[in-house]
C-alpha cells in the first residue's frame, strides 16, 4: 500500500470489476513499478499490451499523472520500445543493441502481412530489401513443434519473395556484432539483387 495524492474513489481513477472497486491496470502497472525489483519491472507492462490490456499511450498518460516516480527514464522508454513495435525483452535488447545505427535501415516492427487467408506480424522488416528478421527467444522457439511452426511461416513467406532470417537469443545476446555485421551483409546482398 503506498499513498496517492488526488487519487478519488470514483472516475476515472479507479473503475469496478465484479463487484470490487479497483484502480485502473494503467496506474497500478506505473504505481507498481518502483516496488519491483528492477529486473522483475518491465514484463507486467509488456505483457500487458502483449495482452491488449492496454496501450503505451495510455500508460504514458497515467505516467504523466506520477512526476517523480523512481526510475522514471527507463519506464518511458520501455513505452516507446513498445509503441514502436518491440513486443518482448528479447526484441527490446536487439532493438538497442544490434538492429539501430549506422548502416540499418527503419526496420518496420510488427509489420502485418498477408499472405492468402493468413495474417502474419513480422518481427523486423526491411520493406526494400524484402527481409524479415525474426528473433526466436529461448523458451518458445526451443520447442520442436514451434520450429515446425516456423519454418512453415518462413516458406509460406518465401512464396511472396521475403527471405526469412533467424537469429536466436544466445546469438542476439552473446554474438551482437557478429550478428550486426551479417544483418548488413544480408542487406545489402538483397538490395543489390532488387535493385
Amino acid at each position: 500500500m503506498h499513498r496517492r495524492q488526488g487519487l478519488t474513489l470514483e472516475a476515472p481513477h479507479v473503475v469496478v470489476r465484479r463487484g470490487l472497486t479497483v484502480t485502473r491496470l494503467e496506474q497500478t502497472l506505473v504505481d507498481s513499478w518502483p516496488m519491483l525489483l528492477p529486473s522483475e519491472r518491465r514484463a507486467p507492462v509488456i505483457r500487458a499490451v502483449n495482452d491488449r490490456l492496454t496501450t503505451p499511450e495510455r500508460l504514458e498518460a497515467a505516467l504523466r499523472n506520477v512526476p517523480k516516480l523512481d526510475d522514471r527514464a527507463a519506464f518511458r522508454t520501455l513505452l516507446t520500445r513498445l509503441a514502436g513495435g518491440c513486443r518482448s525483452p528479447l526484441e527490446i535488447w536487439g532493438h538497442e543493441h544490434v538492429f539501430t545505427g549506422p548502416g540499418m535501415p527503419a526496420f518496420r516492427r510488427q509489420a502485418r502481412v498477408r499472405v492468402g487467408r493468413r495474417t502474419m506480424y513480422l518481427d523486423l522488416f526491411a520493406e526494400r530489401e524484402r527481409v524479415n528478421i525474426e528473433l526466436d527467444g529461448a523458451t518458445t522457439h526451443g520447442d520442436p513443434r514451434q520450429r515446425e511452426v516456423d519454418l512453415r511461416r518462413d516458406a509460406l513467406l518465401a512464396t511472396i519473395g521475403i527471405l526469412v532470417v533467424r537469429f536466436a537469443h544466445r546469438r542476439l545476446v552473446y554474438e551482437a556484432d557478429d550478428v550486426r555485421r551479417e544483418t548488413l551483409t544480408i542487406l545489402a546482398r538483397w538490395a543489390a539483387a532488387a535493385g
